[in-house]
Order: structure tokens, then C-alpha cells, then sequence
């Protein structure tokens, strides 16, 4: 038996079940939610999608009217949970000036 073989594989990613605990997540961190945007205070933060068997996910790189996205392809959930720590991170870094 090798180190990486536990003999069980990884549950399979289920993108709509992905998408809704992402949603319930972002809003808990103060983002409301518009025809698939997430914001703060009216200046779009994230988007997120399901494509197929992944969810297409994006963040700005700085908040702006006219955003410029970051955009990522989430095939599990270790890569969703990156991308909620990445919007965690920026949130926090991000002052009410940057909006």
C-alpha cells in the first residue's frame, strides 16, 4: 500500500451542492447576492457558475464599477475551499477606498 492509497477514494464533486454552500458562504461574509454576482455595497466582489461537472468561479482584482475578473475552474472542493479563503483574504485587505 502506498502513502497516497487509503484505500477510499475522494467523494464525487457535486457542482450544484458546491455552488449552494458557496452562496450560503459569501453571504455570511456580508456579500448579497445579484443575478449571480456577489457584492458589496453595489461593486461586484465574485461570481460563480456551474459548468458542466465544475463550477466556474471568479473574483475582481480590485473593486471597481467596471470590474476586471480573476477567473478560476473548481473541480473539487479542496479548490473551492481555496477560493473562498482567496475572497476571504481580499475582503479583509480591501478598504472602503478601493470601492
Amino acid at each position: 500500500m502506498s502513502d497516497g492509497n487509503w484505500g477510499f477514494a475522494l467523494p464525487a464533486f457535486k457542482p450544484d451542492e458546491a455552488l449552494q454552500k458557496l452562496r450560503r458562504d459569501l453571504r455570511e461574509l456580508g456579500l448579497t447576492e445579484r443575478e449571480g454576482r456577489f457584492e458589496r455595497r453595489g461593486t461586484a466582489i465574485a461570481r460563480a457558475a456551474v459548468d458542466g461537472s465544475t463550477l466556474k468561479v471568479a473574483i475582481v482584482k480590485r473593486p471597481a464599477r467596471t470590474p476586471e475578473w480573476i477567473e478560476k475552474t473548481v473541480k473539487d472542493s479542496a479548490q473551492l475551499r481555496d477560493f473562498l479563503a482567496l475572497v476571504k483574504k481580499n475582503l479583509s485587505g480591501w478598504s472602503d477606498a478601493d470601492e
